[in-house]
């Protein structure tokens, strides 16, 4: 045992390293309320890769020191299974994991004041679960039921795409008069004149049928409350102040620019990878990469306008330049 760790989190370290090597597993997160030797712990974990997730911000400069990647979790109050996801996707979008790994993860279950559990991951049957509370994180006045549906469809066009070829669009959603006002038609809008019923995107014929017009170029305007309200719009939106990934091309920098200047929902979906990526206030906050099996929801409790996405992942063009 480490004199410096506590005895039962020595005693789990070890066992995860044992574990580790029978599952194939090649990392550890640490979920941390306290302060702990993370040094001692990541010499007892070598080779793994020992992670730490936190909402502490005060841990990051000593585990930066000691070269231990920090995922920052929310201050405030989450379930284990909550805070545990959160992990998983903040850990998948900065490149720590991928969606195939199998994790360890190492937290306080009975006492928040001592790690005291040891749990296995497969992070691709995990996050086939996207929780409610994801979306409810989102300080934005579209309703939940609007956004869920929304996300259904860019994730069903990630995974499979169209008459099996890799499909990629962007979809805004909220503030749709401010979202019209910063657009442009790229070519006839395929909505316009059909009746409300008939662009209601609760209408089983409705998603079919943006399913089908997401290989054309151009992002879907849908208003708060579920209404396409018209498709393949050029997005003129400002990208000053705007900072984002290294690889994501101009879809992206059109949904990160008009989340921020229209305080809109942005919702693109990458053509190359199939990952779904929300952007609010011009950042991504929430990834979701495509996976084999439908996606569940579950609630708890406790780039120039005509380019397509295989062009799209050169430098980010020029402020004067309109995108999408």
């Amino acid at each position: 045992m480490s004199k410096s760790l506590p005895d039962v989190l020595a005693s789990l370290l070890n066992s995860a390293k044992r574990v580790a090597g029978e599952i194939k597993a090649t990392s550890v997160i640490l979920l941390a309320d306290l302060p702990y030797d993370f040094e001692e712990a990541k010499k007892v974990l070598k080779p793994l890769t020992l992670m730490v997730a936190s909402h502490r911000q005060d841990l990051s400069e000593d585990l930066k020191k000691n070269g231990i990647p920090f995922i920052e979790l929310s201050d405030e109050p989450q379930t284990r299974q909550v805070q545990i996801t959160q992990a998983f996707v903040e850990a998948i979008a900065d490149g720590l994991l991928k969606t195939g790994d199998r994790v360890i993860t190492l937290y306080a279950s009975f006492d928040r004041e001592g790690i005291d559990s040891l749990s296995v991951v497969n992070l691709s049957e995990h996050l086939a679960r996207l929780t409610s509370r994801d979306l409810q994180r989102l300080e934005t006045t579209v309703p939940l039921s609007t956004l869920k549906r929304v996300v259904d469809i860019a994730v069903e066009i990630g995974r499979e795409g169209r008459e099996g070829k890799a499909v990629g669009t962007l979809f805004v959603v909220g503030s749709h008069r401010k979202v019209l006002d910063m657009s442009h038609e790229l070519v006839h809008d395929p909505f316009k004149g059909y009746s409300r019923k008939d662009r209601l995107i609760t209408s089983h014929r409705v998603r079919e049928s943006v399913k089908e017009l997401a290989q054309l170029d151009g992002a879907f305007i849908i208003s708060a409350d579920g209404l396409v309200m018209a498709a393949c719009r050029n997005i003129n939106a400002p990208q000053e102040g705007l900072t984002l990934s290294k690889g994501l091309g101009t879809r992206h920098w059109a949904a990160a620019a008009i989340s921020k200047s229209a305080n809109a929902i942005a919702i693109a979906v990458s053509q190359s990878t199939g990952t779904v990526r929300i952007f609010q206030n011009g950042i991504v906050v929430l990834r979701i990469e495509p996976m084999d099996q439908a996606m569940k929801w579950a609630d708890v409790d406790t780039e120039p306008p005509t380019m397509r996405e295989d062009r799209l992942r050169s430098d980010p063009p020029s402020g004067r330049e309109p995108i999408v």
